[in-house]
């Protein structure tokens, strides 16, 4: 592995949370650095910080309070 990849992998929290989780994505690193894209997509994935997990719990929120308005008018 590259010393750009091993810099970015320890200045980047969520990937370097995410490979001592599922650390097999290493063997793909020392292979190719390249992969450290695919890496931080999978990682975004396992933590749901993705744009479609963000709308998904601001949806539910939103859904969340408009319940608790309706039981509060009830």
């Amino acid at each position: 592995m590259d010393l750009y990849t091993i810099h970015y992998i320890k200045t980047h929290e969520l990937i370097y949370k995410y490979l001592r989780e599922d650390s097999h994505w290493y063997r793909y690193l020392h292979r190719d650095s390249k992969y450290i894209k695919v890496v931080e997509e999978e990682a975004k994935k396992y933590f749901k910080v993705t744009s479609e997990d963000k709308i998904k719990q601001l949806s539910d929120r939103i859904e969340m309070i408009s319940q608790f308005l309706h039981i509060l008018n009830g």
